[in-house]
């Protein structure tokens, strides 16, 4: 699974960071790194950006640049 294939509200971990040279630098300085929580925040009306919430902030990533994150299932948060 990936990052792009999250829908609204779903929350997912970084799994692995793919892509080569400098977009794949570019994602681990943004703080997209394996073991980081995400949650998808919303998307655009065409489904192209999509907003993510991680490490206490938004970040805005293209779909095309999403499918190059694995993400694993989210364990279940405590009440």
């Amino acid at each position: 699974m990936t990052l792009a294939d999250l829908e609204v509200g779903q929350r997912g971990v970084i799994a692995a960071v793919g892509g080569e040279g400098a977009l794949r630098r570019r994602l681990l300085d943004m703080g997209l790194t394996p073991k980081t929580g995400v949650m998808v925040r919303k998307m655009a009306p065409m489904g192209d950006p999509m907003e993510i919430f991680l490490r206490g902030y938004e970040l805005t990533l293209r779909k095309e640049d999403a499918a190059r994150i694995q993400i694993l299932p989210a364990p279940p948060r405590e009440s």
